[in-house]
């Protein structure tokens, strides 16, 4: 969703707000998917962790497109509930290796 709405935006935007959107967006399944390889809770928590701040940094883009009118509200409110549900299994997954006795280092 974030690749097709920033396709829209300004092309003056194409090294700031798009960029960095981009760049935020990819960095959540990214680090989940490092994170999930990862041998200790710490390390797991560590990359879920950036992850769950990647989430809030786009968080913070919706926000500001739709304040620049980059985006309508619709579209706003579209991201930003793919936004609250991603947080939510995310925080889910954190909670499961947070309380995994089987995950010992």
């Amino acid at each position: 969703m974030v690749y097709k709405i920033t396709k829209t935006f300004p092309e003056d935007e194409k090294y700031g707000l798009t960029s960095q959107f981009r760049r935020a967006a990819v960095s959540i399944p990214a680090n989940i998917a490092e994170g999930y390889k990862k041998l200790s809770k710490a390390d797991k928590l560590r990359f879920f962790n950036i992850a769950q701040g990647s989430l809030e940094e786009c968080r913070y883009y919706i926000i500001l497109s739709e304040g620049l009118k980059y985006i309508n509200k619709e579209e706003e409110n579209g991201l930003l509930e793919q936004i609250n549900k991603a947080s939510w299994y995310l925080n889910a997954y954190c909670n499961g290796v947070s309380n995994n006795n089987g995950i010992v280092r």
